[in-house]
């Protein structure tokens, strides 16, 4: 019966040893094709992926060695990795604690490793230390090695321009959405009294009224629709407001929020009172011109006083006779020579006016004026100049002809200065007998007048020079007008040029000026 017992067992063990067996190389088959699966992803990864002794040897490298490091695999095994690592790096690796890099189990550094042809190439390696379960023995160290170059680089970058950001004397802000300041440069935190956390902080407390308004009504939009603004603005400061040229850029790019942005403000106070300065200065010489040309018109001034005057003296003395012929005659027949009298009181007053404000120092304020208008008020003052010397002086201008953008006085000072160097042209000079004043419409918002002579003309050496300051054609000239004229029209937004010869002679100036803008009409 035992006999037979043991043999009915048999089959049975042998079945439960074949299944055991089965299940063992199905398992070592799975484990063949997990450790074929982590070598092709060892193989395939871009990242450098290698197994270490306690000493730094290679014991594998990956292929991504090839890519990375311009080695083959194979030569690096039996090579100390440390023998590789920049010296300033391998230094502060070594003077870690071991307990980093071999106790702990897992670290990461970031160094720099040598290739084969030399170069270093910037690591991001992450190791993993393994030991034996039973001894605790270290068995080998694994690494993951990343080139992490383009990210140092790109930090260094940022670091840099963020301590030149830091260092500037611009005032340079960060603001995000709701205006709040989460940044703000040294050279801003002074001259807004911040601290360097910012606190609080918002735009209102950075820009005057005015400018916040410019800013939210304007600049937003702007840069909203555009990504950038630039343009004049004021700020805060402790002794009142700051003019700065401004520049608002989006923050834009990979991690930027869409409402954060930069406005990066450069003091131009000083460059302000030069242009203050200047204006001021050119004033001064524009003025002392205008005194010196009314002396030059001193004749033309008498003229246009001695007439009404003479005219008053004339209806005055005959209403006296008139009166002593009859005394006892109607006051009404006195009121024809009493209405001459005022009318020429009236154009006397008008003409003095005229002197005065021609004389008068002040500021340029182009605003829209009538050129025909600016033109005849300054052929009146040039006219019995013309008259004495025999020259002609035309001008007909088209009635068509938009108002232009000028300062009347100024641009009767450059007209007059014109016809005065165009009449000294033409004295004694064969042929020279007119000077013509035109206009045109020359753009689709400017207007050219011309002021043409038929004088000797402008040598070719002196073309150049023409509108240098003390440089002058006549030998008694101080060389002033020409280039007071050119810098006034600059002032009201035109220019003064002088035409090319056309070959018919003479010399012609030509000074262009904008129009007014067009009014605006309902949609």
């Amino acid at each position: 019966m035992a006999g037979n017992d043991d043999t009915r067992r048999r089959p049975s063990q042998r079945a439960s040893l074949e299944a055991r067996c089965a299940e063992l190389e199905a398992r070592n088959a799975a484990l063949e094709a997990e450790k074929r699966h982590y070598q092709w992803l060892a193989e395939s990864t871009t990242d450098l992926i290698s197994r270490h002794a306690r000493d730094g040897t290679f014991l594998y490298a990956s292929r991504a060695a090839r890519d990375l490091l311009g080695y083959e695999p194979e030569e690096l095994i039996g090579v100390s990795a440390y023998d590789l690592f920049h010296p300033s790096d391998l230094a502060d690796l070594l003077n870690k604690s071991p307990r980093v890099y071999y106790h702990d189990g897992f670290y990461q550094q970031t160094y720099r490793f040598r290739a084969k042809d030399g170069h270093y190439v910037w690591f991001e390696t992450t190791s993993r230390t393994r030991r034996d379960p039973a001894t605790g023995e270290l068995l080998d160290i694994l690494c993951v090695s990343r080139d992490v170059g383009r990210r140092i680089r790109a930090e260094a970058n940022r670091e840099r321009l963020a301590r030149v950001v830091e260092s500037t004397t611009d005032y340079v802000l960060f603001v995000d959405g709701q205006e709040r300041l989460f940044y703000s440069n040294e050279a801003a935190r002074r001259l807004l009294s911040l601290s360097r956390e910012g606190g609080d902080a918002c735009l209102e407390q950075a820009y005057t009224p005015a400018s916040l308004g410019v800013l939210r009504e304007i600049v937003l939009p702007a840069v909203a629709r555009y990504g950038s603004w630039s343009g004049e603005l004021e700020m805060r400061g402790p002794r009142g407001p700051v003019p700065v040229l401004s520049v608002v850029l989006a923050h834009r790019g990979p991690g930027a929020e869409p409402d954060h942005l930069s406005l990066l403000n450069r003091d131009i106070g000083l460059r302000k009172a030069a242009e203050a300065q200047a204006r001021h200065h050119q004033e001064q010489i524009a003025h002392a011109n205008r005194l010196a040309t009314t002396g030059e018109l001193a004749s033309n001034i008498a003229h246009e006083l001695n007439q009404p005057l003479g005219a008053i003296a004339n209806y005055a003395s005959g209403a006296l006779m008139q009166l002593r012929a009859a005394p006892g005659r109607p006051a009404g027949d006195l009121e024809l020579p009493l209405t001459r009298i005022s009318d020429q009181i009236q154009r006397l007053a008008e003409r003095l006016r005229h002197i005065r404000t021609f004389v008068r120092k002040g500021q340029t304020r182009p605003r829209p004026v009538a050129l025909a208008e600016v033109v005849d008020a300054a052929c009146r003052l040039c006219e019995w100049q013309y008259h004495q010397a025999g020259v002609a002086l035309e001008h007909e201008l088209p009635e068509t002809l938009p108002r232009v953008q000028a300062d009347p006085v100024a641009l009767e000072q450059v007209l007059v200065n014109l016809l005065l160097n165009a009449l000294e042209a033409s004295r004694n000079h064969p042929g020279a007998d007119r000077v013509e004043i035109r206009a045109r419409h020359s753009g689709r918002r400017e207007v050219t007048f011309t002021v043409d002579d038929r004088g000797p003309g402008i040598a070719p050496d002196d073309v150049e020079r023409i509108f240098t300051p003390f440089h002058s054609t006549r030998p008694d000239g101080l060389g002033m007008g020409l280039a007071i004229s050119h810098s006034l029209m600059e002032a009201m937004g035109g220019r003064l040029a002088l035409a090319p010869d056309d070959g018919s002679g003479g010399a012609t100036f030509a000074g262009t000026l904008l129009t007014e803008p067009a009014p605006l009409t309902p949609a």
